[in-house]
């Protein structure tokens, strides 16, 4: 009898739980009955259902042509256009440093080979992963760093120190040397196969481990499986050069006698005078979801494993943008990235927060704060550009930002895209700036031992 009523009561209790948890029928009539189907709603669904919630939500009230006057403008030309890759870190990179190519080479149409850096980068990245698999081949593959790994064998996209670690290490060719594929410009199912690839090869070490193969047979097992890798990359992008000779043109005629270069020899040329790219710069970070005043550092954010984790400093915008503002005031573009989703009007390449009335259209409010976007994974650094001017009131103050873009020069407002310095707080994550126009209280911090984050961590974003 006990028994039973011991067992009624968890029945009772579990009930309970399920009506309180659950959606029950009552629960459901309730929802059923709070909306209120008037003809302004059915209106409302019928416009949304058929022409988009965007288009929709358009503010009439703000729409203007752009402004496009900037106080402070590092001029540039050529837009470049990564088409449906996820290339953006490395077209942003490397624009940069073709704006002091353009100047030593005096051309004013140029452009460095993407695909040229991007075949090492997936060779390098591909070392990564399976040396990655094999420094972890004794834990479980249930450990959330062994899962992580093959889950994120490799991607297309990246970030700062990528550029900075493959320029370093294997210099730069002009893009009429290793011009563009196919596969370069859509890379994501070349990228799927690859990622497969990778993923068999790091079962195969970890099975050879258990079995007791030695750390030299892994080496050696890795190598041959780099192989594959180095073949299929051959087939998407073509054959890296070793050397080349070029000279460069104006409307067809070179401007001097062709040499010969390798592509250390062509960047140390070309970019000279050749800062450190990694030493010599520092990435500038607004993320209120962290102390500021502090530098981080992301465990396996890197390109290259004898490469540089991502590691920046953490700063509040009124700290982080006058050292902004000092590199563009010197004609000094720099790497910048963003999340470019957010509020964009693709047909003028206008991000302001004014553009779209959300709220109005849906009848309800979207109130989290940049902090707590971060935290919820609702926001966060998606696209990388080339920062390139910015406008300032009587008082010196920012008003808008202006961007090279890298997805075409219809893209935008010819290729570019202008910011509001609201949007810009709002969205904004990371800038990379010269340490020379840093101020004393950044560098000191870069002194310190920075935090060190898993890569697990919400800011491990490359941008695409």
């Amino acid at each position: 009898m006990k028994h039973k009523t011991l067992l009624a009561l968890a029945l009772s209790w579990s009930g309970m739980a399920w009506a309180q948890t659950s959606i029950t029928p009552e629960v459901l009539q309730q929802l059923q009955g709070s909306y209120q189907a008037t003809p302004t709603e059915k209106a409302l669904r019928n416009a949304i259902s058929n022409v988009g919630i965007q288009k929709m939500a358009v503010n009439q009230e703000h729409i203007a042509n752009p402004d496009t006057h900037f106080s402070i403008e590092v001029k540039n030309s050529g837009i470049s256009d990564q088409q449906s890759s996820g290339r953006c870190w490395l077209f942003t990179g490397t624009n940069v440093l073709r704006h002091k190519a353009m100047r030593t080479l005096g051309v004013q149409n140029f452009f460095f080979s993407q695909v040229y850096l991007f075949f090492y980068d997936q060779l390098e990245k591909s070392n990564l992963f399976l040396q990655g698999i094999i420094d972890t081949r004794k834990k479980p593959i249930d450990d959330q760093m062994v899962t992580w790994l093959f889950k994120n064998p490799l991607s297309d996209g990246g970030t700062y120190t990528g550029v900075a670690d493959l320029v370093s290490k294997y210099g730069l060719v002009p893009k009429d040397v290793m011009p563009e594929t196919y596969v370069s410009n859509s890379t994501s199912e070349f990228c799927g196969h690859l990622k497969r690839k990778l993923r068999e090869a790091g079962i195969l070490l970890r099975e050879k481990s258990e079995a007791g193969a030695s750390e030299e047979e892994l080496q050696a097992f890795k190598v041959e499986q780099l192989k594959t890798v180095y073949r299929l990359l051959v087939m998407a992008y073509g054959i890296p050069p070793q050397s080349f000779t070029w000279a460069p043109t104006k409307d067809g005629k070179p401007l001097s006698e062709a040499k010969t270069y390798t592509p250390q020899s062509f960047y140390q040329e070309v970019c000279a005078p050749v800062d450190d790219l990694n030493a010599d710069y520092v990435m500038l970070m607004n993320d209120p979801s962290r102390p500021y005043g502090k530098a981080y550092e992301i465990d396996y954010d890197r390109h290259l494993y004898d490469g540089h984790n991502w590691l920046y400093v953490n700063l509040p915008m009124e700290q982080l943008k006058p050292m902004v503002i000092a590199s563009l005031a010197d004609s000094t573009q720099m790497y910048f990235s963003c999340d470019v989703g957010k509020f964009l009007d693709r047909t003028t390449g206008v991000l302001d927060l004014d553009n779209f009335d959300y709220g109005s259209l849906l009848g309800t409010t979207f109130g989290m704060n940049k902090k707590q976007r971060i935290q919820t994974f609702d926001s966060g650094s998606s696209h990388a550009m080339t920062l390139m001017a910015v406008d300032l009131d009587p008082q010196g103050k920012p008003k808008k930002w202006k961007v090279e873009n890298s997805w075409g020069a219809s893209s935008g407002f010819h290729g570019y895209m202008i910011m509001t310095d609201q949007w810009f707080d709002e969205y904004m994550f990371r800038v990379v700036v010269n340490k020379k126009y840093c101020t004393p209280e950044v560098l000191k911090i870069l002194q310190q031992k920075p935090v060190r984050l898993p890569a697990w961590d919400p800011m491990f974003m490359g941008e695409e």
